[in-house]
């Protein structure tokens, strides 16, 4: 078995714009695969503390995973994660490697790629709140997809959050930055609208702050609940995984899955007026393939340590 730690992924160099492209052939796949709903575990007297367990198989790539992440809001960071990769034939242990940078950009490549599955075709401003390393994914994904367009990115003023995000992206000729006070300007003013925050009590803004033709991405999911009821689509990366929201009944006829986008099942977006909501909450499936693919690029360059049993039954 491989041991795989973050350093050993990061040196490897793996570029965003190769993030995106394992993104779209994990979703070409998603049929085939067996990805349950995730075991999420709160701890209690602890808020906003979580234990969330991810498994999946993968037969096209002969893959299987399970995926640990905890979240301790003190901790830095607070989310942190875990992966065991699988030989799905025979079984065998392939990996223990770190999650974090996995979670970190392929979540970014999510949000990126649904932004050029979903957006309207003529989007230039982004506005982006919860300015951690998840948002910085995002803009490093959509970058390397759209390098070549002018685009406005709206920030969140937060603490200094919104200047050291902005210091990191200014040698990119084609990003300009725009600072906001309150949700509710930033949302009117983006065309595509991302939120990275990783807890919220409530809503952030009422829907009726997006104009009509805006992209709406909640990363983790959280601070408009209520865009649920009104917005003309939804789109998630897997059914199960939202079917415990509070609205769902409410918008479940109008839900789709973003991989039968990706297949050509289903359309996406079909107006420019269309107000979109896209949940992606992050599957193991991405999770796997991400994993899977490092294991190959990495295996020679890592540590092993030996798992196996007796070829024999053991008694005690």
């Amino acid at each position: 078995m491989k041991l795989i730690s973050f350093e050993d992924i990061s040196n490897l160099n793996i570029s965003p714009s190769q993030c995106c492209k394992w993104i779209n052939a994990a979703l070409k796949i998603k049929a085939t695969s067996t990805l349950p709903k995730k075991i999420s575990l709160s701890v209690e007297g602890m808020q906003n503390v979580f234990y969330n367990t991810m498994p999946s198989l993968l037969p096209d790539i002969n893959r299987g995973c399970v995926k640990l992440v905890t979240r301790y809001p003190e901790r830095v960071p607070a989310l942190d994660s875990e992966i065991l990769l699988y030989d799905l034939e025979t079984g065998s242990c392939l990996a223990l490697m770190d999650g974090d940078w996995i979670t970190t950009m392929r979540t970014g490549a999510v949000a990126a790629h649904s932004i050029r599955l979903l957006a309207k075709p003529s989007f230039a401003h982004v506005g982006i709140m919860g300015l951690g390393n998840t948002a910085r994914a995002t803009m490093l994904c959509l970058q390397s997809i759209f390098s070549e367009r002018p685009l406005q990115i709206g920030l969140l003023v937060y603490k200094d959050q919104h200047l050291s995000f902005a210091e990191r992206f200014k040698a990119y000729d084609n990003l300009s930055f725009n600072f906001f006070e309150s949700v509710e300007e930033l949302a009117a003013w983006s065309d595509v609208f991302v939120s990275c925050v990783t807890a919220a009590d409530s809503d952030f803004c009422s829907p009726d702050c997006f104009m009509p033709g805006t992209l709406l991405i909640p990363v983790h999911t959280r601070g408009f609940a209520q865009c649920d009821l009104v917005f003309d689509k939804v789109f998630a990366d897997d059914i199960a995984h939202v079917s415990g929201f509070r609205y769902f009944e409410s918008f479940k006829d109008r839900l789709t899955e973003v991989a039968d986008v990706v297949g050509g099942v289903k359309p996406g977006r079909e107006s420019d007026d269309e107000r979109i909501l896209a949940y992606n909450i992050g599957i193991s499936l991405h999770d796997t393939y991400f994993a899977s693919m490092i294991y190959q690029l990495a295996a020679d360059e890592t540590r092993t340590i030996d798992l196996r049993k007796p070829l024999r039954k053991i008694w005690v």
